[in-house]
């Protein structure tokens, strides 16, 4: 469910961008009617008017997640609130400016971010995020914490790398499609890597007896 909530921006922005590419048109209309005030020159060009229709999507979906878990007195996690500044800034960019480059820029400046948190956190604080996350969950030696952490350290430093190829090497629509089906289908494949690595760890955890259950 929370993978569902996390990934919403990016189906809703989708979604958005597929339906207004084939209704270019109309599209141009509406971003010029609603969105004239906003750019430069004050118009929407058909070419521009599917990636800017789908950042203002993208915004206004990511604030509605802040208001959304605020409004339930839940905590907002640092990396939404990063992701709302950048979707902010880079998306407002983009709309004004009637450019895509800077929303395509978003992914990469937010996996770097999360790869520096990182990498940062033990040199600087002497912990590791992911065993301050999972270490509840999951009891494992200190070098494969470690290891853990400088896999996941690669992992966001080579998807901001490939998504920057495959918005510069590739069309906007292409890029979309990645953005959607390329990260989040790599994103699980290195989750369900990253579990099979695991769980030879988890099986050698000593077995606790649940309540009641005698040991031997």
């Amino acid at each position: 469910m929370k993978l569902l909530f996390d990934f919403l921006p990016i189906v809703l922005f989708f979604g958005t961008f597929k339906y207004a590419e084939s209704h270019k048109e109309w599209a141009a209309e509406f971003a010029t009617r609603h969105l004239g005030a906003f750019v430069a020159g004050g118009s929407v060009g058909a070419t521009q008017a599917p990636v800017l229709l789908a950042t203002v999507v993208v915004i206004v979906a990511t604030m509605a997640q802040v208001l959304w878990l605020k409004s339930r007195g839940r905590r907002v996690d640092t990396m939404l609130w990063v992701s709302l500044v950048l979707v902010v800034v880079l998306g407002g960019a983009t709309i004004y400016f009637q450019s895509e480059t800077f929303i395509k820029w978003k992914p990469t400046v937010l996996y770097w971010a999360m790869g520096a948190a990182l990498a940062l956190a033990p040199l600087l604080a002497g912990r590791n995020l992911l065993k301050l996350l999972l270490g509840e969950q999951l009891r494992l030696p200190e070098p494969i914490w470690q290891r853990l952490n400088l896999a996941w350290i690669a992992f966001f430093a080579l998807m901001g790398v490939l998504n920057l190829w495959v918005a510069y090497r590739f069309s906007t629509d292409a890029w979309v499609n990645f953005k959607l089906f390329g990260s989040l289908g790599l994103m699980l494949a290195f989750t369900i890597a990253q579990g099979l690595m695991l769980s030879r760890y988890l099986d050698e955890q000593p077995h606790e007896p649940a309540a009641g259950e005698e040991t031997p």
